[in-house]
C-alpha cells in the first residue's frame, strides 16, 4: 500500500503537513492538492491548531505540478481545465483566508507551483541552500496563479523578470526579493522553525486571527481607509475576553 501523498502529524498546538512524494520532487498531484484542501479545512474548524507548518518530504520542498497529469490534461476542455487549475487556486486563497498563521520551511527546490505554494504562506523560512523559480515559460506554459502573489511580494519589475526568464535564484536573492522571511543555515533550519512555529502556537488565538485579517484586508486599501478598518479591528480586539485577561495579567507583574 502506497504511502498518503500528504502526511500530517499534529501536537502542541501545531499541525504540520508535508507534501509526501520525495521520490516526485513533491510535485503536486491531485491527491496531494485534494489532501491540502482537507487538512486545511481542518485546521480551520479545530480549536487544537494553532499553527500550520507546511515542508517537504526529502530533499526539495516542491518541484511544481506533476508533469504526467499536466500532459494528460492538454486534451480536456478549456472549462475542465480552469477548474483544475482553481482547485491549486483556492489552496493559496484558503491559506490566505485561514485565521491561524501558516508557515512554510523550504529546503532544496521551490519550482513553480511549489514557490507559489510557499509564497502564500504567512511565513517562509528557507535554507540557506533552497532555490526558487517560475520556469513554466520554459515548458510553454504559464506561471499563471502564482503571479498574483508574486506580484504583490517582489514588485512589477522583479517579478516580471522572474517569470518571463524563468530562472531561479538562491535563498539569499529570494530573501531580497521578499520571497522568504527568514534563512537559516540548513543545519539550524528545523531548529528554527520550531522556535516560529512554537511562539506563534503561544499568542492569543484572537488577537492572531485579527492581525491576520487585518494584514490581509489592506490589500487595495487607501491610507484612511486603511486606518478607519485598523480601528474597527482594534474596537473588536478590545471587546474580546482574551484581551482583558492578558492585559489584567501584564499589569499584574
Amino acid at each position: 500500500m502506497s504511502e498518503p501523498a500528504l502526511l500530517a502529524e499534529q501536537g502542541g498546538g501545531i499541525l504540520t503537513l508535508t507534501l509526501n512524494r520525495p521520490d516526485k520532487r513533491n510535485a503536486l498531484s491531485a491527491a496531494m492538492v485534494d489532501g491540502l484542501h482537507a487538512a486545511l479545512d481542518r485546521a480551520d474548524l479545530d480549536a487544537g491548531v494553532a499553527v500550520v507548518v507546511l515542508r517537504g518530504a526529502g530533499a526539495d520542498f516542491c518541484a511544481g505540478a506533476d508533469l504526467a497529469e499536466l500532459l494528460l490534461s492538454a486534451d480536456r476542455s478549456p472549462a475542465e481545465n480552469e477548474q483544475d487549475a482553481l482547485r491549486l487556486g483556492t489552496v493559496f486563497g484558503k491559506i490566505r483566508n485561514l485565521p491561524k498563521p501558516v508557515l512554510a520551511v523550504v529546503r532544496g527546490r521551490a519550482l513553480a507551483g511549489g514557490a507559489g505554494l510557499a509564497s502564500a504562506c504567512d511565513i517562509v523560512l528557507a535554507s540557506d541552500t533552497a532555490r526558487f523559480g517560475y520556469p513554466e515559460i520554459q515548458r510553454g506554459f504559464v506561471p499563471a496563479m502564482v503571479m498574483t502573489i508574486l506580484r504583490r511580494m517582489a514588485g512589477e519589475r522583479a517579478a516580471f523578470e522572474l517569470v518571463a526568464t524563468g530562472r531561479t535564484v538562491d535563498a539569499a536573492e529570494a530573501l531580497r526579493l521578499g520571497l522568504v522571511s527568514r534563512v537559516a543555515p540548513d543545519a539550524t533550519l528545523d531548529a528554527m522553525a520550531a522556535e516560529t512555529a512554537g511562539g506563534l502556537a503561544s499568542a492569543g488565538a484572537t488577537a492572531m486571527a485579527l492581525t491576520k485579517r487585518l494584514f490581509y484586508e489592506l490589500d487595495g486599501l487607501g491610507f484612511d481607509e486603511g486606518i478607519a478598518l485598523g480601528a474597527r479591528i482594534n474596537a473588536a480586539a478590545r471587546a474580546t475576553p482574551e484581551f482583558r485577561d492578558a492585559l489584567r495579567s501584564f499589569l499584574k507583574k
